[in-house]
């Protein structure tokens, strides 16, 4: 089997602590044979560190995509860039992984939609978190309907003290928004994939930026302290989402918030048969899941084992963003779909925005 030819656009933190490693373990499937990035010394080094023999490195996106032998791209920049990069390399004919969220705003997401639609190429949205063993464990359960009808859910992505302090995290010129876009994307993102909802009818919200300029409040926080004079994101953000079904969604997102219990990647649903939350994040050394229901007379819950592994047999391709890449990977080899689909994804950037929207506003979005 031929192996796909990938190029990486961006070689920062997401490309080296995700994206690398989990292509690393599929060298049967693929091999790194460009690699791009502004800073063009990390372009260098990761061609050196990772790049098939030969590899090339740019500083332009353009030149790389230039290349008719490469294959696919993933696009691990900085939220603003996602679009007119993701636009040109379906333009140059190549299969496109772009890391979440898939746009800063609905408009960027629309061009990116219209131009995969053109291309013939595959197209997915980096979330990687549906890969988990209990978010996959809880998925079926609601595909097999054993939660009944989910009229409520609660997105939790909420940090008590965990700013990024590098990169451009708290740039909005960049990002287009702080904790909200950045890490309540994968939460909304496994939710509304549990309930199989994507019928939006309305969204109202409230952005806070209470701590981040507040001199003294990056006490404590995990990665250091964060410059207060250049942080220029919400530090908290909150929506409240309603279906054309009447089923309803509450999204909490934060970097910083005076709460005792962090949640991240995590989600409560409640339908008529039963319910179920996932718990994960700083709170949380092992993720867990939870059914909760009425059994017998009497009100249950049940939890996973913990003997569910064998010390070092499970394998290097059980991460997420392992599975990730070789399902990817395998949609491209076979003409599969990818498990994360582009109109997904793009209802979860709509929702997003429509939060900023409604907190800016005061009013209630329609979508």
């Amino acid at each position: 089997m031929k192996k796909l030819r990938i190029g990486i656009i961006g070689c920062g933190g997401i490309a080296n602590n995700k994206h690398f490693p989990a292509l690393t373990n599929q060298k049967d499937k693929c091999e790194i044979v460009a690699f791009c990035d502004i800073q063009v010394e990390r372009a260098k080094e990761a061609a050196e560190s990772f790049g098939a023999k030969g590899a090339k490195y740019y500083q332009d996106y353009h030149e790389l995509l230039a290349d008719p032998s490469i294959d696919l791209v993933h696009v691990c920049t900085p939220n603003v860039s996602h679009s007119p990069i993701t636009v040109a390399a379906f333009e140059a004919g190549k299969h496109v992984l772009c890391e979440k969220p898939m746009a800063h705003t609905p408009e960027a997401a629309q061009a990116m939609m219209d131009a995969w639609k053109k291309s013939g190429k595959k197209f997915t949205i980096g979330y990687q978190n549906r890969f988990r063993k209990e978010v996959t464990a809880l998925h079926e359960a609601c595909a097999n309907g054993e939660l009944g009808e989910i009229y409520f859910a609660k997105a939790h992505a909420l940090r008590r003290k965990a700013v990024p302090t590098w990169g451009v995290f708290p740039d909005k010129s960049q990002q287009g928004g702080g904790p909200l876009i950045d890490i309540g994307t994968h939460a909304l993102d496994i939710t509304l994939w549990m309930m199989n909802n994507y019928e939006v009818e309305s969204v109202t919200g409230s952005v806070f930026s209470k701590l981040g300029n507040l001199p003294g409040a990056e006490a404590g926080n995990l990665f250091g302290p964060w410059d207060t004079e250049k942080f220029e994101v919400e530090d908290s953000a909150f929506g409240f989402i309603k279906m054309k079904d009447g089923a309803t969604v509450f999204l909490e997102s934060s970097w910083a918030l005076n709460i005792l219990e962090s949640k991240e990647a995590a989600t409560t649903l409640c339908g008529t048969k039963a319910g179920a939350e996932i718990d994960a994040g700083m709170s949380f050394p092992v993720n867990q899941l939870t059914y909760n229901r009425a059994k017998n007379g009497l009100l249950t819950e049940e939890s996973i084992s913990a003997a569910g592994n064998i010390a070092f047999f499970e394998g290097s391709d059980s991460a997420p963003e392992s599975l990730e890449a070789k399902q990817w990977l395998e949609a491209i080899i076979h003409d599969t779909e990818p498990l994360v689909k582009p109109e997904e994804a793009f209802k979860v950037t709509q929702v997003l925005a429509a939060i900023y929207q409604a907190a800016e506003t005061g009013s209630e979005v329609k979508l």
